[in-house]
């Protein structure tokens, strides 16, 4: 049997991860992942997130359509999402996942349009990239980012040392955005990173269902 499943992801000041993966345990989410990164370095950018503290905790959790929504309602309640520098959650839908529950959206509903008013845009790129990521990001009007620590295997992105075969690490530059700016600041970033060029990064947008914490 097919369940429409959304993704939640909360990004909060480093030590919060594991209270978020407790309130959602105990509304019916059975795990989840904790990422480790940082949030934009100069202030002029953090108020698009509203977070004091550089170092973030990324959580991504994987839960039934109304149990996502009564997560995200539960923790802006409890960790104050609604005040500056407590941090933002929002979640995105699921279109098909396998490992866990079987989830796709059913065909007949594939026709179906929801408003949706903001979108999240992913940048993978080199280790020491990600600011020039955020920074082509501010000229088209975003506001912040985090940054999240990663490990890249793609064909342009091996090297050798001492003839060994090494994997650069990589850096994903997470931004949720309003969908009227959304092409001006992809199109900032792919043009100041040469993201078209082999071996420069790749990016992609996923649409945002419902949020909490942003302003």
């Amino acid at each position: 049997m097919e369940t429409c499943l959304e993704l939640v992801c909360v990004i909060v000041d480093a030590g919060c991860a594991s209270r978020v993966l407790s309130i959602s345990k105990e509304i019916g989410v059975t795990g989840g992942t904790i990422f480790y990164g940082s949030g934009t370095a100069r202030s002029r950018l953090l108020d698009f997130f509203e977070l004091s503290s550089v170092r973030r905790e990324i959580v991504l959790m994987a839960a039934r359509e109304e149990v996502a929504k009564e997560v995200l309602e539960t923790l802006g309640k409890k960790l104050n999402l609604h005040k500056k520098y407590h941090g933002i959650a929002f979640t995105m839908p699921i279109r098909a996942m396998y490992g866990s529950v079987s989830c796709r959206v059913p065909k007949e509903e594939e026709g179906e349009e929801e408003i949706m008013t903001h979108s999240s845009i992913f940048t993978i790129v080199d280790k020491g990239k990600a600011e020039a990521v955020i920074e082509a990001a501010a000229k088209a009007g975003a506001r912040g980012g985090t940054i999240i620590n990663a490990r890249g295997s793609g064909i342009h992105e091996t090297e050798k040392l001492f003839h060994m075969e090494i994997e650069p690490e990589k850096e994903v530059v997470l931004i949720v955005a309003k969908n009227e700016n959304l092409d001006p600041i992809i199109e900032s970033i792919r043009t100041e990173l040469k993201l078209d060029e082999p071996g420069n990064g790749i990016l992609f947008v996923q649409d945002v269902k419902r949020t909490y914490g942003l302003r």
